[in-house]
C-alpha cells in the first residue's frame, strides 16, 4: 500500500460530498451527524487514510468521550471502505488503530448500522474486534424488488383489513414536507408527539431533539411523512435514505393516528415511495419482542423477514477490559 497517510479533514466542507460518492454512505457517517454528535458531548473528528498518491481509501468519522480511567471512542456507520480501500482493508484498520493511540483503558466501538462490507467485516475480526450481540440486535427487513401486490398480499390479514380501513378514511392525508419552513414545522411536531410519547409509554432513549433538530430538518437524506387527520398532524415519521436501502428512523404519533389506522397507511405510502425511488430494502428499524411487543408485533405484521443487524464491535489494547465489556453489554 506504500505510505498511506491519515488527513485529519474535520473542517474540510467537502467530506459530505466525498463519502456520498460511495456505495456505503449513510448519514451516521455525515458531518451533521457528526455535529449532532458534538452538541451532546462528543469530540468529533473526521479522518480521511490515503495513498501516497493521495487516493483515498477510507472516511472515518471518529467520536471521543471522556470515561474514568480512559475514553470511549465510537464510530458510526464507518470507516466507510473505497473501492481501492477494500481491497487492502486490513492494512487501512492498521493503520487507523494506529492513529487513535489508544490508551490501555480506552475502548473503541465501531458499529456499521448496517452499512458493513464484507471486507469490512474481514477487517475487524482480523484485528481482534469482539462482536456484541443481543436480542435487540436484530430487525426485519422487506423486500422492496417484489411486486406492490405481491407485498400485499404476503402481510398479515388484519394488517391488510385495518390498511384498507385507513385508505377509505377521506380525513387521512399524508404529506412529505419538503422546503425548509415545511421540515420545520414538521420537526417541531414530531419533537411534540415524541415527547408526548415518551412519558405515555415511559421509555428513555438517547435521543436529544434539540439538538438533533438542525440535522433533522436540513438533511436531504432524512425524508419526513407526515400523517394529518383533518388537516391536523397526528403521526410524524422521519425515514433515512440511501441509494437502495431505506431505514425507518423514528416515528412519533398520538392516540388519533392508533384509532384511525394511520400507523399502517404512513407505512404503506413509505413502501410504495421507496419502491418508486428504486430502494430495494426497507428495513423496519430494529424489534425488541420482549421489551416493546405492541411494536413488534405491528412490524411483524408487513414482514418476517428477521435478520441479525450489524453488531457493536469492541477493541481494547487489553483484552480483559475488551471482555468485560462486551460481557456487560450483550446483557443489556
Amino acid at each position: 500500500m506504500g505510505q498511506a497517510t491519515v488527513v485529519d479533514v474535520t473542517d474540510d466542507p467537502e467530506w459530505d460530498a466525498a463519502i456520498w460518492q460511495q456505495p456505503s454512505a449513510n448519514i451516521y457517517a455525515s458531518r451533521r451527524w457528526g455535529e449532532y454528535k458534538r452538541l451532546i458531548g462528543w469530540d468529533v473528528r473526521r479522518l480521511s487514510i490515503r495513498t501516497g498518491d493521495g487516493q483515498a481509501l477510507t472516511f472515518a468519522q471518529v467520536q471521543r468521550r471522556r470515561r474514568t480511567l480512559g475514553h470511549i471512542v465510537l464510530a458510526q456507520g464507518c470507516p466507510i471502505l473505497t473501492p481501492l480501500g477494500e481491497r487492502r482493508a486490513d492494512a487501512v484498520f492498521r493503520v487507523l488503530l494506529d492513529h487513535l493511540e489508544l490508551g490501555r483503558f480506552d475502548l473503541l466501538g465501531v458499529n456499521y448500522q448496517q452499512f458493513q462490507s464484507q471486507a469490512a467485516l474481514l477487517a475487524l475480526l482480523g484485528h481482534g474486534f469482539a462482536p456484541v450481540v443481543t436480542t435487540r440486535t436484530h430487525t426485519l427487513e422487506l423486500d422492496l424488488t417484489r411486486d406492490l401486490d405481491q407485498i400485499r398480499a404476503r402481510m398479515e390479514g388484519r394488517w391488510r383489513d385495518e390498511l384498507r380501513t385507513a385508505e377509505s378514511n377521506p380525513d387521512l392525508v399524508t404529506l412529505y414536507p419538503t422546503g425548509p419552513a415545511e421540515r420545520q414545522s414538521a420537526f417541531e411536531t414530531f419533537s411534540h408527539l415524541y415527547a408526548a410519547l415518551k412519558r405515555r409509554k415511559g421509555f428513555r432513549n438517547s435521543l436529544d431533539t434539540e439538538a438533533f433538530r438542525d440535522l433533522a430538518a436540513n438533511d436531504p437524506n432524512l425524508l419526513f411523512l407526515e400523517m394529518r387527520e383533518r388537516n391536523e398532524p397526528i403521526l410524524v415519521r422521519i425515514v433515512h435514505r440511501t441509494a437502495k436501502r431505506w431505514t425507518d428512523f423514528y416515528l412519533a404519533s398520538n392516540a388519533r393516528a392508533k384509532a384511525t389506522g394511520a400507523g399502517r397507511l404512513a407505512l404503506w405510502r413509505l413502501i410504495e415511495r421507496a419502491r418508486r425511488e428504486g430502494a430495494s430494502v426497507l428495513d423496519l428499524g430494529g424489534i425488541d419482542p420482549a421489551g416493546n411487543p405492541g411494536v413488534y408485533e405491528f412490524k411483524r405484521g408487513v414482514s418476517r423477514n428477521v435478520v441479525a443487524a450489524n453488531p457493536l464491535w469492541l477493541y481494547s489494547r487489553t483484552r480483559l477490559l475488551r471482555r468485560a465489556a462486551t460481557a456487560v453489554l450483550a446483557t443489556r
